[in-house]
């Protein structure tokens, strides 16, 4: 069994004993099991999931940092929220609010066109973690 623990800074969203967790690195996705190696990775945005007998827990997160070391894996994410607790409605307006602003933007403006596609990235996340529960 993993130690598996979720952080943000606004609260312990998981503290449980697991059988695997999957979430998406810079490298791509990966999967960590029991008697993984020590291994420091930032976590995308994206989805976390984990398995605990036999059912599977999905999680939205906007990026972060997880850490495995001896059975212990923590992920320290900025954000991060349980895909039955997502309001999909509200994750789909995000989305087409953020298409239409990338839309319309000019070609200079690249900061501000960076902070629209995270936007986006982080409601497509949502609603991906959403339709699992579906």
């Amino acid at each position: 069994m993993l130690n598996f623990e979720v952080i943000t800074p606004e609260k312990l969203l998981v503290q449980e004993e697991v059988d695997m967790v999957e979430a998406t690195g810079e490298m791509g996705e990966f999967g960590i099991l029991p008697g993984h190696i020590k291994f420091l990775t930032n976590i995308g945005i994206g989805e976390v999931r984990y398995i605990k007998e036999g059912k599977t827990r999905h999680i939205a997160t906007s990026g972060g940092f997880g850490e495995v070391v001896d059975d212990k894996v923590t992920f320290l994410v900025e954000t991060a929220e349980f895909a039955e607790e997502i309001d999909l409605e509200r994750a789909k307006q995000a989305k087409e609010r953020a298409e239409s602003i990338i839309k319309d933007m000019s070609a200079d403006s690249t900061d501000d066109m960076r902070v629209y596609e995270l936007a986006l990235e982080r409601a497509i996340s949502r609603i991906s973690a959403a339709s699992k529960t579906l």
